[in-house]
C-alpha cells in the first residue's frame, strides 16, 4: 500500500532525527515523483540563546516508493534570525 504524504513526512522526521540526531523544526518541501519521494527538512544545527541566533539547516532527503531514506544530504545553513530569500 502506497504511503500518504502525512506518512512520508512522520517517516522523515523521525528517520531524520535518528541519524543525524538533530532536532527537525519544519518541513520545508514534500514532492513525489515515479521514483519515490523528494523531501526538505528544516533542522536545529545549534541552539543558542536567545532562540533567534539558533543554525538552522536545510536536509534534502530522497526515499523510494515505500518510503525507504535512500539519501539525505545538508543543503543549506541559516541562523533562524535572518530570512530565507525567495525561490524562483
Amino acid at each position: 500500500m502506497a504511503l500518504s504524504m502525512g506518512e512520508v513526512i512522520q517517516k522523515v522526521r523521525s528517520d531524520l532525527h535518528s541519524l543525524t540526531g538533530l532536532d527537525v523544526s519544519s518541513t520545508v518541501r514534500v514532492a513525489r515523483d515515479a521514483e519515490g519521494w523528494l523531501v526538505s527538512m528544516e533542522v536545529i544545527e545549534k541552539h543558542s540563546i536567545p532562540d533567534g541566533m539558533d543554525v538552522l539547516a536545510t536536509y534534502e532527503t530522497k526515499l523510494d516508493s515505500d518510503g525507504n531514506m535512500l539519501e539525505f544530504k545538508r543543503i543549506k545553513m541559516r541562523k533562524r534570525i535572518d530570512m530565507e530569500e525567495p525561490e524562483e
